[in-house]
């Protein structure tokens, strides 16, 4: 598996993170290592929706922690936890705040990776989400005023007869300033317009 994605591990035992670093990158991904939870946001540059490594029982900040953080930091975190000393509640906590998985040392090199793969599909999956999300407002900023008092009325379904009524203008200004809406937000469709605003 080639991928670009960087997984981020952060790993007090120096073995350990050496290990996971070595098959991360047998595995095709980018690894960025760190020795605890504080190293690793003091690094962070804004980087959205990361795929995360991270020890469960961490000196300073634990794991969990840290996954908390960067959920409120809007880092959107897809973790795989693990764990020399893991037991079910623990697990459970995790897996609660939304840890992809949660693996117990010794593992097997594999599950690993099929865990990394996971957390990196969901990583990216949200990136896309809100790449296409701030595309969206970027296009909804070129309309006018006008414009958008149309979009509005689209959204409810409602059709040019309506909308011409209700702003007073003609049916086929309402039809022209419709098709410019959909020009410039990149709607092929009404219904693929409501379905993009209802995702905003």
């Amino acid at each position: 598996m080639t991928t670009e994605q960087t997984v981020f591990v952060v790993e007090d035992d120096a073995r350990m993170c050496a290990a996971i670093e070595l098959l991360l990158r047998t595995g095709g991904y980018k690894v960025r290592s760190y020795p605890n939870a504080e190293a690793m946001l003091a690094d962070q540059k804004g980087v959205q929706s990361i795929c995360l490594v991270t020890d469960i029982r961490l000196p300073g900040m634990d794991g969990l922690a840290l996954h908390r953080r960067l959920v409120a930091i809007g880092a959107a975190p897809a973790t795989v936890m693990i764990t020399g000393h893991g037991d079910i509640p623990m697990a459970v906590a995790a897996l609660k705040e939304g840890v992809v998985d949660f693996l117990e040392k010794p593992f097997h090199p594999p599950l690993l990776l099929e865990s990394v793969k996971e957390a990196s599909r969901r990583a990216l999956a949200v990136r896309d989400h809100e790449l296409k999300k701030a595309d969206r407002k970027l296009r909804l900023d070129t309309l006018t005023p006008r414009e958008a008092e149309i979009l509005d009325l689209l959204v409810e379904g409602q059709p040019s007869k309506v909308v011409a009524s209700r702003l007073g203008i003609s049916v086929r200004t309402a039809e022209h300033h419709r098709a410019r809406i959909m020009e410039k937000l990149g709607a092929p469709s009404t219904a693929r317009l409501i379905s993009m605003m209802s995702a905003m």
